[in-house]
């Protein structure tokens, strides 16, 4: 009988509904993603490869402790993600994009910037007087960092949002993904940021970095900031009303903005207070105190709560929200589905799931039992995106894909 039943191609439903689905434009858009990872690779051989050898080692270690630190807000974000699992693959796409691709595209971008605000300083010699030797930064990094930095990770999203809409059905997903991609950031900037410390005081500041930056368990900075415009491009997506489609990609990306700005011009306000108090820079800048790593994630985890505790409010009461819209919508979408489908007793199931439960078929079959839900899901939240969009559910390819992968999961324990 399993044999007789034929398995779908599950691998086309990325694509449904994508423009990749179209030769010419599948080929011009690979091309344009591989121009993008070789420009990438040649950014940081370069970088690399301007290093001193000892500068270059502590990047590659640096690179190593980050990505194992990388783990912990991914899984949390995994875990955000169980009612609608998305292929790894789709994670890892993001994560580098973020990694990568937005990096490397941000950084000579970010430079430019900031030599054009030294520029200005040169001939403001008053400026210098007031902020030292760190002028530039100081001035540039909250110029450079939330314009450019912002939009070169929400590109990444909204790619996303285009090519694989199929994936992208409201606040959470929106928020995943733009929290991956800040993820995946924060990965690449954390060993530079490493390496740019050994080089100029000749003391890798190890603890300090990667303390700082798993802050909130990973989920403060860049996967906040470029979490909140997901989460509004989610919010686009799950909408039928106009105004709110348009307007809530472009306040995403204001709030992410901002919430850069405020992060990055928290050394720029320690700087002016100290000069408004007689204390002149120092004029050749010393290491930073030493912190143990325990003490950088504690100290650095209270100041991110306190400094952004209204986008961290938000973007509790946006998850909060999206997992309530997700319970009602795989409630209402999976009420009428047959019982090959949806057994009396999944659906008794389902009216009593609670938000932060994650409902299981089967406790000794635990990877069977995590498909079948998944499933379910995925044809619960595909039918209320065809009735919003006034189309009847019966004739759409991806319903039919998923209700023949319950059907085929459902078999296998027969």
């Amino acid at each position: 009988m399993k044999a007789m039943f034929s398995v779908p191609n599950l691998n086309g439903r990325f694509f449904i509904g994508s423009p990749l689905r179209h030769r010419h434009f599948a080929l011009a858009m690979s091309a344009a993603l591989l121009a993008l990872l070789i420009f990438s690779l040649l950014m940081f051989g370069i970088l690399l490869g301007s290093m001193h050898k000892g500068d270059a080692q502590v990047f590659v270690i640096s690179l190593v402790a980050a990505t194992v630190f990388s783990a912990v807000p991914l899984a949390i974000l995994w875990w955000l993600d169980r009612r609608e699992r998305e292929s790894p693959w789709l994670f890892l796409f993001i994560f580098l994009w973020g990694g990568l691709i937005a990096t490397s595209v941000a950084l000579p971008i970010n430079n430019y910037i900031i030599s054009d605000v030294g520029q200005w300083i040169a001939k403001n010699q008053w400026v210098h007087d007031h902020l030292g030797k760190d002028a530039a930064m100081l001035l540039g990094a909250p110029i450079a960092g939330p314009l450019v930095e912002e939009i070169t990770k929400g590109l990444g999203v909204l790619l996303l949002f285009f090519l694989m809409r199929a994936e992208f059905d409201n606040m959470r997903d929106g928020f995943i993904y733009g929290a991956v991609v800040g993820t995946g950031f924060n990965w690449m900037e954390t060993p530079l940021y490493i390496a740019q410390g050994y080089a100029q005081f000749g003391d890798a500041p190890w603890e300090l970095q990667l303390g700082a930056r798993i802050a909130l368990f990973g989920l403060a900075g860049h996967a906040l900031f470029s979490g909140l415009f997901g989460a509004f491009v989610g919010l686009a997506r799950q909408t039928r009303t106009m105004w709110i489609r348009i307007g809530a990609p472009i306040l995403g990306l204001a709030l992410a903005m901002l919430a850069h700005a405020i992060d990055n011009l928290l050394p720029l306000i320690v700087s002016l207070i100290e000069s408004s108090q007689g204390n002149k820079p120092d004029s050749n800048p010393t290491a930073p105190d030493e912190y143990g790593l325990l003490e950088a994630w504690a100290t650095a985890s209270l100041l991110d709560l306190t400094v952004f505790f209204p986008f961290v409010a938000l973007m509790l009461f946006l998850l909060w929200r999206s997992g309530r819209w997700e319970l009602e919508v795989i409630r209402q979408e999976l009420k009428d589905e047959p019982p090959d489908l949806v057994t009396p007793q999944d659906y008794q199931a389902i009216l009593q799931q609670g938000l932060f439960q994650t409902r299981r078929i089967d406790l000794a079959n635990p990877k069977w039992s995590s498909a079948l839900v998944n499933a379910q899901h995925e044809l619960a939240f595909r039918k209320r995106r065809l009735r919003e969009d006034g189309i009847n559910s019966e004739t759409d390819q991806l319903v039919s894909i998923w209700r023949e992968e319950i059907r085929r999961l459902r078999l296998q324990l027969v």
